[in-house]
């Protein structure tokens, strides 16, 4: 995973949206209109009408200059649509690059649902639409409006302009110099906010330890001194407000100083009061208020984008799918293109699991072989580690020994995506997204035709379902759904799946006895393997084999043999007499 700069991202957005920026530059262009006229033409009104005694002329003047603000002011509205036209798309990549990112964390091997995506898909996505948007408004404005007024003042007299620009410069660079520390101490500020809101979310969440452990002291001590990294960091940050206003100080206030003690002068050497009058509105109207926006809207609104959008990307850096020279470093693995000749569907050798370095393993030592075709049902007590096995055995979680392969094909390492081509896992929390019936089907085969899907809603018993939705193109709404008309769907997907390994985590326990038995005698005809996680007993009595998991000596063999070797399958079947006959379960261990 590569992980580009705000400026590379920032960049990258403006290149891809050219012809876009150069209509709001347009419009940006006619919106400065009023900048470029006011100055010159309220010279002209004074000089050439009111101090002329020629009342109407300056009012003709002055007429002029109200067009060029309508027209300023239609122009307005135009850059706002514009404006959109760059932004918005900006920020769906932005979220999409954060969903990518998410499901990338939830789907890799070990992974788990990341509770911060919906603040970054929120809050900060908000923050990062609105100030960057912000941004190009202030930018912009700040370009054509006080270009617009340096421009006027070289009308007016090229003397004027110079004494205005000297200082609007010298006030521009005192605050790009201080920016880079701006950023800094902005960075700063955010990150002790995080650690604030993490530390005192430990400690509450905690609290009852913390009490029993006599630890108040401690942990009241790690939170204060977060609180006082945060105090810290806010005192600096209002230090660089402090520059903030000293550059607006000298590059927007100076100017009207300057031109009001230059004013005699500028007189003498030929300056009328109406081209006097006119600078000073050029400076009031243009050059400062453009000045101000800019440095209020980077120093503000900048900072929180750059801060931000880091974080955004931080958390979520783009796949090196994308960027080719990466690849050579690629650490996660693929699979080979097709299944390893005479490899067995599953192998597990030595599989150690458990939730936490202290905590009593769910698996241990654990082996198992399935075969091409196998048809295995897993039972056991809740808390025996059948699911646990199922997410072992999809590569969702990285066991601390042990190895699992499936097709010859090592899982931990390998990418979601390569996994997918190996296996189908289905949960008992069936996904159903919104969309048509046809397209929930197609989500793990998109080449299925429609006489595919037709075959794969009989096969499954789930013809009744589609009919009553409307058949295959009609609409899907998840909500409307029950549970079991959920999973009947997501068995219909997984059975359309190419993976040829489909594991079944009590998949079908909200279907009744009848469909449930329909559904997994139709996974059982389909070409590949199949491991059932048994919600009722009647499963193991259809599959080919059964492994028993209680918490001692994984058992696996047919029906016949676990009744006579295994207590707790007994009690799972009902059987409570000790049967005694030849058949003979095996240890998991022994494959």
């Amino acid at each position: 995973m590569s992980r580009p700069g705000v400026r590379r991202v920032t960049w990258q957005a403006l290149r891809a949206r050219r012809r876009e920026l150069a209509r709001l530059g347009g419009w940006s262009l006619v919106e400065s209109l009023p900048a470029l006229l006011a100055g010159y033409l309220v010279a002209r009104a004074v000089d050439e009408g009111f101090l002329a005694g020629r009342f109407l002329t300056g009012l003709a003047w002055l007429g002029a200059l109200a067009v060029a603000v309508l027209v300023g002011a239609v122009a307005t509205g135009r850059t706002y649509r514009s404006l959109g036209a760059v932004v918005e798309p900006f920020r769906d990549e932005v979220a999409a690059r954060v969903v990518r990112g998410a499901l990338r964390d939830a789907t890799r091997a070990g992974g788990r649902a990341d509770s911060a995506t919906v603040t970054r898909l929120t809050h900060q996505m908000e923050i990062v639409r609105d100030t960057f948007a912000g941004l190009l408004m202030v930018t912009r404005g700040f370009l054509f409006a006080a270009g617009a007024a340096l421009l006027g003042l070289l009308a007016l007299a090229p003397v004027v302009a110079v004494l205005a620009a000297a200082p609007l410069i010298v006030g521009v660079a005192v605050f790009l110099a201080a920016l880079p520390a701006m950023v800094t101490h902005q960075r700063a500020y955010v990150r002790a906010g995080e650690q604030l809101g993490q530390s005192s979310a430990a400690a509450l969440a905690a609290h009852r330890d913390v009490l029993a452990c006599g630890a108040r002291t401690r942990v009241t001590a790690d939170v204060a001194r977060w609180v006082s990294a945060q105090a810290a960091a806010e005192r600096t940050l209002a230090r660089m407000a402090a520059i903030r206003s000293l550059s607006l100080g000298i590059g927007g206030w100076l100017p009207l100083l300057v031109l009001l003690v230059a004013a005699p002068w500028l007189v003498e050497r030929g300056l009328s009061a109406g081209a006097v009058l006119g600078a000073l509105i050029y400076v009031s109207t243009g050059l400062q208020p453009a000045l101000h926006a800019l440095v209020q809207g980077i120093g503000g609104g900048g900072l929180r984008y750059a801060v931000t959008l880091e974080n955004i990307l931080r958390t979520s850096p783009v796949s090196d799918d994308r960027n080719p020279s990466a690849l050579a470093t690629r650490t996660p693995r693929r699979p080979p293109a097709g299944p390893v000749d005479h490899a067995p569907a599953v192998e597990i050798r030595g599989l150690t699991f458990g939730y936490g370095p202290r905590a009593r393993p769910v698996l241990q030592d654990f082996s198992l072989t399935l075969a091409d075709r196998d048809h295995l049902a897993v039972v056991g007590p809740s808390g025996a580690g059948k699911s646990t096995l199922a997410a072992l055995m999809a590569g969702l979680v990285v066991p601390q020994a042990g190895t699992v392969r499936l097709a010859g094909t090592t899982v931990t390492g390998v990418e979601p995506a390569a996994l997918a081509r190996l296996r189908v896992l289905v949960p008992q929390e069936a996904y159903v997204f919104t969309g048509s019936l046809a397209d929930n089907l197609r989500y793990l085969r998109p080449d299925a035709d429609d006489h595919t899907l037709e075959v794969a809603l009989d096969t499954l018993g789930a013809r009744p379902l589609a009919t009553r939705l409307g058949g295959p193109g009609a609409p899907v709404a998840p909500a409307l759904l029950s549970a079991g008309e959920r999973q009947l769907i997501a068995a219909v997907r997984a059975w359309l799946a190419p993976a040829p390994l489909v594991v079944l985590d009590e998949a079908t326990c909200h279907l009744d006895p009848a469909l449930e038995a329909t559904v997994e005698a139709a996974f059982a005809r389909r070409p590949g393997s199949l491991v059932v996680i048994a919600h009722r007993i009647s499963s193991a009595l259809r599959a080919g084999r059964v492994l028993v998991l209680d918490g001692d000596e994984p058992l696996v063999g047919t029906h016949e043999q676990l009744v006579a070797r295994s207590a707790t399958y007994r009690v799972l079947v009902g059987c409570w007499d000790d049967p005694v006959g030849p058949p003979q379960a095996t240890s998991a261990r022994l494959g």
